[in-house]
């Protein structure tokens, strides 16, 4: 299933959520050796996370947490706005239609054909919900290997500037123009699932 759910309220109350938080501290902290805050040693949890944040999130037959991706609204504090705009050759993308996508995560208990099956239902259920809520654009900001993988996925997709080095890491910033014409263009690189387009909020889904 794909569920998608605002933020507010108490977000580490909910399962999915906690597993969720623990997987992008398996992933961002522990493997990728990002220096972003933790909670209780287990919880990655930043200023970002709360009322105003999106989450998409695959999770298997049971409600378990298989990849994520968090939301952010471009019109309000943002991770390529507030801290990274040198990433950008002009003005950072903004406006109510420009989302960003920050966070996308994967869990690492999955196996490398199972990871890339969630990697593409979670692509797909990023697109589905745009072309839902009227967004025509993401930007995001990725190192190089995985910026690399979002400009060859098929999609609309352009760098909004020449890569830095940031923090030790070559990083780039881009922009995903989001259509009716996008599925097509995810289909025919193998990354279009029609499941994504059956997203639950979390109450209905739980």
């Amino acid at each position: 299933m794909v569920i998608v759910e605002s933020g507010g309220g108490e977000l580490l109350e909910g399962r999915v959520f906690r597993q969720m938080f623990e997987a992008r501290k398996q992933v961002f902290v522990d493997l990728l050796k990002w220096d972003v805050p933790v909670l209780d040693g287990r919880f990655e949890f930043d200023e970002f996370d709360g009322e105003y944040a999106n989450y998409i999130i695959v999770a298997d037959p049971d409600g378990n947490h298989l990849g994520s991706a968090r939301l952010l609204a471009t019109t309000r504090p943002h991770i390529l706005g507030d801290l990274f705009p040198e990433l950008c050759a002009g003005p950072v993308p903004t406006g109510p239609d420009v989302f960003e996508i920050t966070r996308f995560c994967l869990g690492r208990t999955q196996g490398a054909l199972a990871r890339r099956k969630t990697r593409n239902r979670l692509v797909s259920a990023l697109v589905a919900f745009a072309l839902e809520q009227g967004i025509t654009t993401y930007t995001g900001v990725a190192e190089m290997g995985w910026l690399q993988q979002i400009l060859a996925f098929g999609w609309d997709c352009r760098p909004l500037g020449a890569p830095l080095q940031l923090r030790g890491r070559l990083t780039g910033a881009l922009a995903i123009s989001i259509n009716s014409e996008t599925p097509a263009l995810l289909d025919q690189n193998g990354i279009w699932t029609a499941e994504a387009l059956e997203l639950a909020p979390l109450a209905a889904a739980a």
